[in-house]
Order: structure tokens, then sequence, then C-alpha cells
């Protein structure tokens, strides 16, 4: 079948993006879904840090590509052995399509699956190669085994968790990357106790679940890190006890905690960020990362006797740790009983020709979770 979706040929660093157009809205051809996958209408998409950071190059993906991977939508059609999901079952979709058998699946940790992995770096899909070719024919690859800014993506069955039919689309949307990623890293990897003090530094959509996931968690105080007044400002509507510019951060936290946080949340992707964090915490605390920065950076200024001396540490926290089959559930029951309003996340709504420009306002911090509606 043929179907329109957002398109990045080549890498553009240059901005501004809303002139530049990386992304080409094109006419593309989609493969039947094989055995183990399912045809989705998207219902609606999120515009991510991520799918930016695939644009500007920190994220160095194979190209032409199919961007999007946060989304909610209804399936379709049912390929060959699909079990557990049924035509006009409304899903949410997420971007690590465990394969339930590999050592990390069978610990229990799916979000760190090592086939998943493989299939997403090389633009492929779980059960085999892309499906995606465009007007010439030739290979379009698949963005992390979603490609959902388009009107309809194959997945594999292991990428959607059936949601019930009357969570909104626009709020359902938000659980596959942002809530799952930013609560995710407070209640499965920190693991966070009520009473422990929690710091989140970066507050676009996966800073500001993890200050979702801090409320929920009964965390106190929770205090909120950004440079742009208008997201601290949301932090606290979300239910942050204080919310600081970076400059102010450190000694704000020592002093509302006695010393420094339990756990600190690095949601910016910027190891200068993850330093801060590290300082911000006390003897005995947690950062956790959930950030990406870019494969070239590198962690410095960090007293290494921190760790050993002073007991803290640090941990990488990939998709929250998350089971989604799990914790979508859990959330969106989180979501029902009015503790967690995800629904404030959500700064506009758009067609796909508008991405170039959603891309823009995000880069210039303007947007926490943008929604485009194929």
């Amino acid at each position: 079948m043929r179907t329109t979706a957002a398109v990045l040929r080549d890498i553009a660093r240059p901005r501004p993006y809303s002139e530049s157009s990386p992304l080409g809205i094109e006419e593309i051809e989609l493969g039947a879904p094989r055995g183990g996958e399912v045809l989705v209408r998207i219902a609606a998409a999120g515009l991510c840090h991520s799918d930016l950071s695939v644009v500007n190059g920190d994220r160095v993906r194979p190209l032409p590509m199919a961007l999007g991977h946060e989304a909610v939508g209804v399936v379709e059609q049912v390929g060959p052995g699909v079990r557990g999901l049924t035509e006009g079952q409304h899903v949410c979709l997420v971007f690590v399509p465990s394969c339930g058998r590999c050592k990390r699946c069978d610990e229990g940790r799916p979000a760190l699956c090592a086939n998943a992995a493989a299939a997403n770096g090389a633009g492929a899909l779980l059960h085999g190669p892309s499906l995606l070719r465009d007007a010439s024919g030739e290979l379009v690859h698949h963005h992390l085994g979603v490609s959902a800014f388009a009107r309809h993506a194959v997945i594999a069955e292991e990428s959607a968790v059936p949601i019930p039919d009357d969570v909104p689309f626009e709020v359902a949307a938000l659980f596959g990357c942002a809530v799952l990623t930013g609560a995710g890293a407070v209640v499965n990897t920190a693991a966070v106790r009520p009473g422990q003090s929690v710091a989140v530094y970066g507050l676009g959509g996966v800073g500001l679940s993890a200050v979702l996931g801090a409320v929920a968690a009964g965390a106190f105080p929770i205090i909120a890190v950004d440079p742009v007044p208008a997201k601290r400002e949301l932090a606290l509507r979300l239910g942050a006890h204080h919310a600081f510019a970076p400059d102010e951060a450190e000694t704000a936290i020592r002093d509302l905690t006695g010393g420094g946080a339990d756990v600190a949340v690095e949601a910016v992707g910027a190891a200068p960020v993850m330093a801060d964090a590290l300082r911000a915490v006390d003897r005995g605390g947690r950062v956790v990362s959930v950030g990406l920065p870019a494969p070239d950076r590198t962690l410095d200024a960090v007293q290494a006797l921190a760790f050993a001396g002073e007991g803290k540490s640090l941990l990488g926290s990939y998709m929250g740790d998350a089971v989604p089959r799990r914790d979508i559930p859990r959330f969106i029951d989180l979501w029902r009983a009015g503790r967690m309003p995800v629904d404030l996340l959500h700064s506009g709504t758009l067609p796909l020709a508008d991405l170039n420009h959603a891309l823009e306002s995000l880069a210039a911090g303007h947007a926490v979770r943008q929604l485009v509606l194929p």
C-alpha cells in the first residue's frame, strides 16, 4: 500500500529547520505485514528530542529514514502468527520491540534487548528488513521500529501495547516514550521511595514525565531545574515543590535537602549536566541519566572519589528500564486517577506538513510535546 510519511534524507545541522526543511513529506510504498507484524493506522505521534537528534546528526542512523517513534494507533491488519492483537484494537507504540529470548530479556530488562537494538540500529524491523520504499524504489529505513510520522506503519507485534479504547489519542501517544522513559527512570531505575528527595535536570517531555513519576512515587521535595521559566512553571503545576534555573540549582538543592538530593534525574543529554547532577546529590545519592548525548561527548570534571569515597552512583536508564506491557497500563491507571496528568505536556497539535516548523520550536526550547495528527 502507499502511505504518506516524513522522510529524512540528509543530516541538517544548520537552523532554522523551518527554512532548511530537512523532513520531506513523501508518498512511499509500505509492504504488507509479515509473520509477527501488524499494520497500524497512526492516530497521533509525539515529536521528541530523539527525533531532533537524528535530524541534526547527534544520533547516527542510516538514511533515508522515515522518522517518528512515539505514537498511538489502531490495528488495521494482523500478520501470520500474531497473538494478542486484533483488528480495531487501540495500541500504544514503543520503540524497543523486545525479542523475549536474549540475555537481557531473560533478565526481565526488555528495554535493553540485544536483537531489538540491532534491528533499530539497522533501520529494520524485529522480524525482517525494511518494508519501506520511496517513489523510485529506493529503500527507506524504519525509525526505531515505528516510523510514526506517517498515516500508516507496519511494526513488530512486540512494539504494540494494547490500551483501552476510551483513552484519548492525544494522551495515549505520550506513554510510549516520554512517560515510559521519564517516569520509568524514577520508578524503575531509581526505585524512588516515599519521602526521598528528587531533583530533575531538564524539563522537556521526558524530564517533566520524571517529575510526574516522582510525584506518583511520593518523593519530597521534588526540585525541577531548567533555564526556561515557562518549563519551570509547568513543572510546579505538575507537582514539583521547587523550580530553579541551572545557576541557582546546586546551592538551592543542598539547602532544601540538608546536603543534597537522594536522587537526581538528568534528562538533558549533556555531559556537563551529568556532572552538575552528581555534585547535587548527597552521599550515597543516585544520578539517573536518561538524556542521549552525541556519541563523541565525554564526561569530564567529575571527581572520581565521589563514587567509592561518597558512595554516589551514576546509572544509565534506557526507556526507563520499562516493561511496556506492565508499565504503560499502570501509568494509564495513574492518569485516570488524576495522579499523572500527562495531558499537560501537550504543547500543540499540527499536521505532517508543519513538522519542520515543529522541529524548530523544539530546538529553541519553546515546546514540550507537539503532537502530529496524520
